[in-house]
């Protein structure tokens, strides 16, 4: 049994950790709105972009003038997995959940006969993964100095990739992240961005506008752009789902010190009131006794 000097160390140390986690709690609470507030700013521009890109490859199909980014190599033998996470911890299951997608994704890939290369960007994901992947690692992104993610990141990290797809270093490129829908829920979501892959709702892109130049030579434009707008989304998804997944593991996390340190307080005054009743008995014997 502990001591009452253990018991008062312990809550003592209890409190002090949930001043930690109350504290982080405010400080992604401020960060969240942010970082929601730009990741659903984005939505729009990335729909609207995403449709008009379907509406152009509606258009050009399965011409042999297609680019290559659209059309593919024709094969999908070599798989490129984008894994996207944050640099920090202490975020719930935020960044294991991400990774455990990657990692199933890319076994069946493997299982399958297929090649499979890996990228992470945030290197909690690559602490993860590295365990039954590393020998599948080509290239890591650190962020660690980013302070708020913009679209150059996006575009650095989006230019490497185009850089290794002409080098004709793999067929098919998936990115992984989380998609916000709100405080308590991010969805970990695969997305493939090489061939670029858009859904049409409908004909209009088709029917109301004539480009010019042709629809080839735009997507030749377009699609580059296309690749770095994806990434941006993902990372300001991914922003926004950190903060949320964090101050969710803080508030939780706060919860249960304040319960551990009832439970303990509970113990230190039975411990307490059970060294007093001795120390009285032993009076009383003593007093007995002469």
């Amino acid at each position: 049994m502990p001591s009452l000097k253990d018991l008062k160390n312990r809550i003592e140390t209890v409190k002090s950790t949930r001043k930690i986690t109350k504290a982080m709690q405010m400080v992604a609470a401020a960060k969240l709105r942010r970082a929601q507030d730009a990741a659903e700013a984005s939505r729009p521009y990335t729909e609207r972009f995403n449709a008009v890109m379907a509406g152009l490859a509606a258009s050009v199909g399965g011409s042999d003038s297609a680019p290559k980014l659209l059309s593919g190599t024709g094969s999908d033998q070599v798989q490129l997995l984008i894994v996207m996470t944050a640099e920090r911890g202490l975020c719930g299951g935020f960044n294991g959940n991400i990774a455990k997608l990657a990692r199933t994704h890319a076994q069946k890939l493997i299982a399958e006969g297929k090649t499979v290369k890996i990228i992470t960007v945030g290197k909690k994901g690559r602490d993860v993964i590295k365990r039954d992947l590393s020998d599948h690692f080509i290239h890591h992104v650190d962020l660690t100095e980013v302070k708020r993610v913009s679209y150059a990141d996006a575009q650095g990290i989006a230019q490497d990739v185009l850089d290794r797809f002409d080098a004709g270093e793999f067929d098919v490129a998936t990115i992984f992240f989380s998609r916000f829908e709100n405080v308590v829920s991010q969805i970990p979501t695969a997305q493939r961005i090489i061939p670029a892959q858009f859904e049409q709702e409908d004909d209009a892109a088709t029917t109301l506008y004539d480009y010019e130049p042709g629809e080839e030579e735009i997507l030749a434009d377009l699609l580059p752009r296309g690749v770095a707008t994806q990434i941006f989304a993902a990372l300001l998804e991914n922003g926004a789902s950190e903060q949320g997944a964090r101050m969710s593991a803080m508030d939780n996390a706060t919860r249960n010190a304040g319960e551990m340190i009832d439970k303990l307080t509970i113990e230190y005054n039975r411990s307490r009131q059970a060294v007093i009743t001795n120390e009285l008995i032993e009076i009383i014997s003593g007093a007995e006794a002469l």
